[in-house]
């Protein structure tokens, strides 16, 4: 066994002291051959740190080469030591082989850091040294995708494959396809989804393509597409929701409410599993299901407004005022001011008899919800009862101005007017 592989079991059996005794002897009197060989094995086997120190030294004799720069850079970017990792990239010079690939990697970190014009700065350097370099492209297409430029993604993609249809592991069809899809042109994305199912069945290209059906409206392809998905992995728990949705839209409600129950099996802290579980059996007339399924998605998220929103609406059809308060008063108590919300926090407060609440809900959802009229008879008819007559006749003003010929809100207003006189 050679001293390397010798410093390399070391190592691994946890041998520090030999290990490292062995290693500066390597680094001390080995050649410059054995050092670099010795690196890349101890990064090869995840000893960094090791790996790095014999980069170092090698570095010593000779302080510019590109490929160590490049290699001890990797192995900071490992370490969570990206600023290191930069300032060794920046060593690289325009004329070493090794420029290119220091630009990506550049580009790479900043692009982490959310400096996204910097990022494409250094690609774009890159690609004037090397314009058809497919890596390149593929490097700045991604870069526009998670940016949102997508057109400037769509032709950089498009430039990768002229030469391939996948690199990195990645395939072009699909890339195309999410692009396309995400920037809402559905029609393109289905297209170039059905090219890479054709070459390969992909789960996660099924999914997009399943998704992306529902997204424009293709429900019955959409159930296909996903339902396929949860046949080859029963696990894949982004495709319950957009499946029962495209089930809903088709009116197969039992259909619906039997997957979105599945769901919750593979994904039980999804709330907006549960809301959906909810609102379906609500639409099925089963109250009791809605309510258990709709508290569970509260109990995950305590200020998910849509599902609050819905059971509060259950439970005013149930008379059940004082558990609407206990839902909502806390939420409304640290500053969230809904509209809806603060609606039917004071109605059920005015039917548990706390006017003063009440009052100042309805002031506060007044701001939002001037334009309504359900809300402003409600309001009006409160303030009546309450005896607050001057604020009641300019709510029934506004209401009779949005309709002139309503019988009540004339005599409400002839009344009011006349005892206010």
């Amino acid at each position: 066994m050679n001293q390397m592989m010798q410093c390399i079991q070391l190592l691994e059996n946890g041998e520090l002291d030999k290990a490292y005794e062995l290693l500066n002897k390597i680094k001390d009197s080995g050649t410059e051959d054995e050092i670099y060989e010795l690196a890349e094995q101890m990064a090869n086997f995840g000893f960094l740190e090791e790996a790095a120190s014999l980069y170092q030294k090698l570095l010593e004799s000779y302080p510019g080469e590109g490929e160590l720069l490049i290699s001890l850079a990797e192995i900071n970017i490992n370490l969570d030591k990206e600023e290191e990792a930069l300032l060794e990239l920046e060593k690289i010079t325009r004329d070493d082989p090794s420029y290119i690939e220091a630009l990506l990697l550049q580009a790479d970190l900043y692009q982490m850091d959310g400096l996204f014009e910097v990022s494409e700065q250094k690609l774009l350097e890159a690609q004037r040294m090397a314009p058809q370099e497919p890596v390149i492209h593929f490097a700045l297409a991604e870069l526009y995708a998670s940016i949102g430029k997508f057109a400037e993604a769509v032709y950089q993609y498009e430039q990768v494959m002229k030469e391939m249809d996948e690199i990195a592991g990645v395939n072009m069809n699909q890339r195309l396809a999410d692009v396309y899809s995400t920037a809402g042109e559905f029609e393109k994305a289905l297209e170039y989804y059905e090219v890479a199912l054709n070459k390969k069945l992909d789960i996660n290209v099924l999914y997009g393509y399943g998704l992306t059906a529902y997204q424009a409206g293709l429900y019955q392809t959409a159930i296909q597409k996903l339902t396929e998905v949860i046949e080859l992995d029963p696990e894949y728990g982004s495709a319950y929701l957009p499946l029962a949705r495209a089930y809903e839209h088709e009116e197969e409600l039992d259909n619906a409410i039997e997957v979105v129950k599945k769901g919750m099996k593979t994904d039980p802290f999804n709330k907006e599993i549960h809301y959906f579980a909810g609102k379906i059996s609500a639409k099925l007339g089963n109250e009791s299901d809605a309510e258990k399924f709709l508290r569970e998605a509260i109990a995950i998220d305590s200020t998910y407004i849509e599902a609050i929103l819905t059971i509060n609406k259950l439970l005013l059809s149930q008379d059940r005022y004082h558990e609407i308060i206990e839902i909502v008063e806390p939420i409304i108590s640290d500053g969230e001011e809904d509209p809806d919300m603060l609606w039917d926090f004071a109605r059920a407060c005015r039917e548990e008899e706390r006017y003063s609440d009440a009052l100042n809900s309805y002031r506060k959802a007044y701001s939002y919800l001037k334009n309504n009229d359900e809300f402003l008879q409600n309001y009006g008819f409160f303030l009546l009862e309450e005896g607050i007559i001057h604020d009641a006749i300019e709510i029934f003003k506004q209401l009779q101005k949005n309709d002139p010929t309503n019988v009540e809100y004339i005599d409400v207003l002839e009344r009011l007017e006349s005892s206010d006189n």
